[in-house]
């Protein structure tokens, strides 16, 4: 692209942004049923490939049998295979946060050729490549998986490209260009500025118009790309496409290979395939430097028999008039982890009083986080409730908690800092997490209170449940019922005030474990089954299941299995109430509230925001359960009314669906979705399922950059940009918080005229101390004038320092003892190797990959003056060869082969092996 610019110049971007977004001036590719191949079915294809690679290591290390063919790989084969099953839509949302932050690249960065190799900026885009590799492996160090992953879509976006925009597939390479992830090797043979690399298209036809002699140079070039200019270097390709002004200089035409209509798209598969082994490639460095364990936490899965992907999050407050809770909250706690049989993979915890927050804790370990519960002692004044940072410490485990987590918060007290409402609603909403609230004797501390941890709970489809210190143990055996890895929301309702009033849910024959949950002051109610018995509220114990009380808070236990079919239930109360409707089932969804755009090419990203309250409004959604489920009907509801808004489905190329919303409901909003399950063996295969959390649309919208980086002891300024679509103007309110208590400035309002639009920055500091790896929670939020109106950008950042060491630890085999003649089950062989970093950052560990055996290490000083590892391994003869891999402090790779034979082997490009076994991948991809 030729054109330069400062990345303050933000009419520009929004200039483009509308450009990129319109479908009817923009349109140059089809995003629904194309047969092309996206960056989201090639992002998808390499984590498949790649945690296969992982899974299959781990189950023959178990020994198993890893039973699943190339052309077999999708989600929920893989996890039948690997054995992850309960992990089946955790690992689906860590693929979706990764496939959107790629797509949004071509949105929010379409002027910087470096992102898209264009321009022939092979070395900015490399720079960004292993940069953002550094900055995963941070992160994953420091368990920060939610960032690593925007990281890795965004950095999979350029590498991808590279594939696509430049000529590496025209001269003939069938591999991936390991290079590209290794900022110690060169990027050899690019031609220079001044050197011609293409000729004019005949017509229409593009396949011979790059050069003859840049061909058989093997020299590497890339199209040129411009929106606005037709402007380039003389004799130099362009991208080409519609929206490529450049093509239409000399030379004409263009080399892009991103669907099989552009100008090389006749090379459009073979692209996308060596695509895929470049995204294996890159993902497996970053498995190679992270472990199998924590790769398997990046992509969202949990493979231990004894452990789901679910978090338990707790939220404590340790006032003095908090004493005989904390002691049945620690009888609670240690119940619930003895009585689970699979114990979530993460824990959280954070204390907080009226003095200041506890340290955070998240550990993998329950008998850690158990520990840590029960040294939690109660201080400070008397028995009366004492307000507290209640919401910043719930602030804190919002930011921490994996997407899609309940967190449990403990407390009798108001907070002393409402004025995080807004904030903490902003991340409920972005990471659609449950929040509950177990108040006890809250009615001592005033009615506001109340009133405001209701509201956060029904916007995040938790429970507030008021009991008292007597109520308590019962109480909290919803929180067994929360973690549930299988957990789904078939219903739910909020009325206030309250109503008389009918609702009605589909059961199918997928859900086990049905089960209501009411809250609200002594509700009458009546429960009617598909085949129409019923049960009154009155009933502990009737024909259809088992009622409990305890304060406001009712949980109806049905029996089981349930009745499919439609099932209603008869409210009468005056008072305000709240109804869910859960069960357990493989069929589920996940959404995203997205931002299409068509242009250079088709995609859509999510929107870290409310939607806007005027025009359409899209809906990417994936459906779990298999491929025999299918989506039928979308619609936001209404949460205080009855306004119904059903949307257009579209099938994307990728398996999801597209839905197109032509307005949004008044208010606040659930996203509800019905389908049916074709491989049901009942007459009535139709599922019914609905968001947990509530939506709601704004006139205001918020944009900025997302993932930015920058060094501890630096200062990072976010450019944002801020629209109203509103007919009233005024002076709006803005707020910026960050989740680590960075200094930071930016402007307390901004005026804005009707439908006006305005700039702003942000400006955060980082403490020369802070570690690398560190990430940070930042949300911008505007609001309008007289509070009518609010919206805000939640963004992730992180403070990461430089990387000096880019070169990868190397190994030497100093003996191998071979005497493999006999029963290879009942003789081994060992080998002795000497491992080292050289000058670099240091050894940090040390594995064999791939194979059985026992391996041990020893460091002593090397005569150069760096440390020397030395590994001894020993395997049965069985074991011809064996990889060791070493990965030192900031994340390099090195690994060496050794066979049984007694040849050490450089181990081969992994993008050899990877190539061939995307080849057939790919193919099944593009039918």
């Amino acid at each position: 692209m030729v054109l330069k610019m400062d990345t303050s110049s933000q009419h520009i971007i929004t200039l483009a942004i509308l450009l990129l977004t319109q479908r009817d001036t923009l349109q140059a590719f089809t995003l629904i049923s194309s047969s092309s191949l996206t960056h989201g079915q090639i992002t998808e294809a390499g984590i498949l490939n790649a945690t296969a690679n992982v899974c299959k290591t781990l189950v023959e290390q178990e020994g198993g049998n890893f039973a699943l063919l190339p052309n077999q790989l999708a989600v929920d084969s893989l996890a039948e295979a690997c054995l992850f099953t309960d992990s089946v839509k955790t690992f689906q949302i860590a693929i979706r946060v990764i496939s959107s932050r790629n797509a949004a690249v071509d949105l929010e960065r379409p002027f910087s050729e470096e992102y898209h190799f264009d321009d022939e900026s092979f070395i900015r885009g490399r720079s960004l490549i292993t940069r953002g590799l550094a900055t995963i492996k941070a992160n994953i160090k420091q368990g920060n998986f939610i960032s690593a992953r925007l990281t890795v879509g965004e950095i999979l976006h350029t590498l991808q490209d590279f594939y696509s925009h430049s000529n590496w597939v025209e001269l003939g390479n069938m591999f991936a260009y390991s290079n590209l992830i290794r900022a110690d090797l060169n990027i050899d043979n690019i031609a220079d500025s001044s050197t011609p690399t293409c000729r004019n298209c005949v017509g229409d036809n593009c396949e011979n118009n790059i050069l003859e002699n840049i061909i058989t140079e093997k020299k590497l070039t890339s199209g040129y790309f411009n929106l606005f200019s037709s402007s380039k270097p003389d004799g130099k390709c362009s991208h080409g496409g519609a929206v490529d002004q450049t093509s239409d200089s000399d030379p004409r035409g263009g080399i892009n290979k991103d669907a099989v209509d552009s100008e090389h798209g006749h090379l459009h598969t073979q692209a996308a395939q060596t695509a895929i082994a470049a995204t294996t490639e890159l993902l497996l460095d970053i498995r190679g430097a992270a472990g199998d364990a924590d790769f398997l936490r990046l992509m969202g899965i949990s493979r231990s028999s004894s452990s789901s992907s679910s978090a338990l999050c707790f939220v404590v407050d340790t006032s003095a008039s908090m004493t005989n809770v904390l002691a049945e909250l620690k009888k609670a706690t240690s119940s619930i982890i003895n009585s689970i049989s699979k114990l979530p993979s993460v824990f959280i915890l954070i204390s907080f009083s009226n003095t200041g927050l506890g340290p955070l804790l998240r550990t993998t370990e329950s008998d850690i986080f158990l520990s840590q519960i029960n040294i939690l002692s109660a201080s400070g004044g008397g028995n009366s409730p004492e307000p507290g940072r209640s919401l910043e410490a719930l602030w804190m485990a919002l930011s921490e908690a994996p997407p899609s987590s309940q967190i449990f918060v403990f407390t009798d007290a108001p907070p002393t800092d409402a004025h995080l409402e807004s904030t903490v609603l902003a991340l409920i909403e972005t990471t659609q997490t449950g929040v509950n609230f177990f108040l006890t004797n809250v009615g001592r501390s005033g009615q506001r209170s109340n009133e405001l941890y209701q509201s956060l709970t029904e916007a995040s489809g938790g429970q507030a449940i008021v009991i008292t210190e007597e109520q308590f143990p019962q109480a909290v055996t919803i929180i067994t019922d929360s973690i549930r890895p299988a957990l789904v929301t078939i219903s739910q309702t909020v009325r206030d005030p309250g109503t008389t009033e009918t609702f009605s849910f589909t059961v199918d024959d997928s859900v086990k474990n049905l089960t209501v949950y009411i809250t609200g002051s002594t509700p009458s109610f009546t429960i009617i089954s598909a085949s129409g018995a019923s049960q009154s509220s009155g009933t502990s114990s009737g024909s259809l299941g088992t009622i409990q009380t305890e304060g406001n808070f009712i949980s109806v236990l049905l029996n089981s299995p349930p009745q499919k079919g439609q099932w209603r239930i008869n409210m009468n109360s005056l008072q305000p109430y709240t109804i869910t409707v859960t069960g357990e089932s493989a069929i589920d969804f996940l959404y995203d509230i997205v931002e299409v755009f068509h242009s250079p090419t088709p995609g859509f990203a999510t929107l870290e925001s409310r939607p806007p309250a005027s025009g359409n409004t899209s809906l990417s959604i994936t459906l779990t359960g298999g491929s025999s489920i299918k989506l039928t009907d979308v619609a936001l509801i209404q949460v205080s009314g009855s306004d119904e808004v059903k949307g257009t489905v579209e099938k994307t190329n990728s398996g999801g669906y597209l839905v197109t919303m032509t307005r949004v409901p008044e208010g606040s909003f659930y996203v509800q979705l019905r389908g049916t399950n074709e491989s049901s063996t009942s007459s009535n295969n139709v599922f019914q399922r609905q968001s947990s959390n509530q939506l709601k649309a704004s006139t205001i919208s918020i944009r900025a950059q997302e993932n930015l980086n920058w060094k501890p002891g630096t200062n990072l300024t976010i450019p944002f940009t801020m629209t109203t679509t509103s007919s009233t103007g005024g002076n709006f309110t803005v707020q910026a918080r960050n989740s680590r208590g960075l200094s930071s400035s930016f402007p307390s309002s901004v005026t804005l005229e009707a439908g006006g639009r305005t700039e702003g920055t942000v400006t955060l500091t980082a403490p020369l101390d802070t570690p690398s790896g560190t990430d940070v929670t930042l949300t911008i939020e505007a609001e309008a004038p007289g509070g009518s109106d609010s919206n805000y950008v939640v963004l992730r950042l992180t403070v990461i320092a430089d990387v000096a060491d880019i070169t990868a630890p190397v190994c030497q085999v100093v003996s191998v003892n071979s005497n493999c003649n006999g029963n290879c089950t009942l003789q081994t062989w060992d080998f002795t190797a000497s491992l080292n970093d050289g000058n670099g950052t240091g050894i940090e560990r040390i594995t064999v990959s791939e194979t059985l055996g026992n391996l041990t290490t020893s460091t002593q000083p090397g005569p150069e003056g760096f440390n020397v590892t030395v590994a001894f391994f020993s395997a049965p003869c069985c074991t011809e060869e064996v990889i060791l891999v070493a990965v030192d402090a900031v994340g390099n790779v090195g690994s060496c082969t050794i066979r049984s034979g007694g040849v050490q082997l450089r181990s081969p490009p992994l993008s050899l092996w990877i190539s061939v076994a995307c080849l057939v991948l790919a193919r099944t991809l593009s039918l």
